[in-house]
């Protein structure tokens, strides 16, 4: 009877403490629980910020890449228009090509720089590199048709400042992106040298075949330096071939000029039937 009373008493006197531990583990599971739910609540909302994030990127670059693309367009419309240009039509032609330069300036440039400025425009370069390096080419081709002179990058990016918002980091053309295009526009005088050969405008052909040899020669000492861009190695390539057909056409009509025997009646005072009446057939 005595051990059954000392057993109670023992057991009544562990029940407080058992109680004790029973409501400290039940108020840690509670915080923990809480704990838990915090974290998670603020997981969601950082992820949703992520979420919100990209989606506004990608909406960006859609609309990017549909500026790029109508930057492209219209550019190469200018340079087909400056490929109609002859001796008789040149200030006509480039009048025209210029125009519609500066329509592509004000109409989708501007709309590039309105959604690149202020922002971290490198991470989208590759959504608009194309229509930037095609507006290079053909800003740079009208410059060269109308003043024999290359339009440099300085300037080029000084026609962009009046397009964006003063408070905003403006969009510029970077290095790499104009030499690219310019890269792409010594294919452009290529064809352009091709034809006015064809319509006897050697001076000019010669002229342009200097001017690419040139830029060709400047690029060499910088290519070499450019570790990040495989496009520009390729393109070098490219710029030499057309390097070669310029030099090729140029060297071909200037020793068949030398071979050539004037035409009876010739004014030519070298030609040993100067001054022989033409003969009507």
């Amino acid at each position: 009877m005595l051990k059954l009373q000392r057993l109670s008493l023992r057991m009544m006197a562990l029940k407080p403490q058992r109680l004790h531990n029973i409501a400290e583990t039940t108020s840690q599971s509670v915080a923990k629980r809480v704990r838990t739910m915090t974290t998670e609540s603020s997981m969601k909302d950082a992820f949703a910020k992520y979420t919100d994030y990209l989606n506004h990127l990608n909406e960006k670059r859609e609309r990017v890449v549909k500026a790029s693309r109508d930057i492209t367009i219209n550019s190469k419309k200018v340079i087909f228009q400056v490929h109609r240009i002859s001796k008789h039509n040149k200030e006509e032609v480039l009048q025209k090509a210029e125009k519609d330069l500066a329509d592509v300036t004000d109409r989708y440039i501007s709309r590039l720089v309105k959604e690149l400025q202020g922002t971290d425009f490198w991470k989208l370069r590759r959504a608009y590199s194309p229509g930037v390096q095609e507006y290079v080419e053909a800003a740079t081709f009208c410059k060269f048709c109308r003043t024999g002179t290359l339009l440099n990058l300085d300037e080029m990016n000084a026609t962009l400042l009046p397009l964006s918002d003063p408070s905003l980091e403006p969009l510029q053309i970077n290095v790499l992106d104009y030499l690219l295009g310019l890269a792409d526009l010594t294919g452009e005088l290529m064809r352009l040298a091709i034809g006015r050969i064809s319509d006897g405008e050697l001076d000019f052909a010669k002229k342009i075949c200097e001017f690419v040899r040139e830029i060709y020669r400047e690029l060499t000492l910088v290519v070499p330096f450019m570790d990040d861009s495989h496009d520009m190695k390729t393109k070098m390539d490219t710029m030499l071939q057309s390097v070669m057909k310029i030099e090729n056409a140029c060297f071909g009509v200037h020793v068949r000029g030398s071979e050539y025997m004037p035409l009876l009646g010739s004014d030519d005072p070298t030609s040993f039937l100067s001054g022989v009446p033409d003969v009507e057939i």
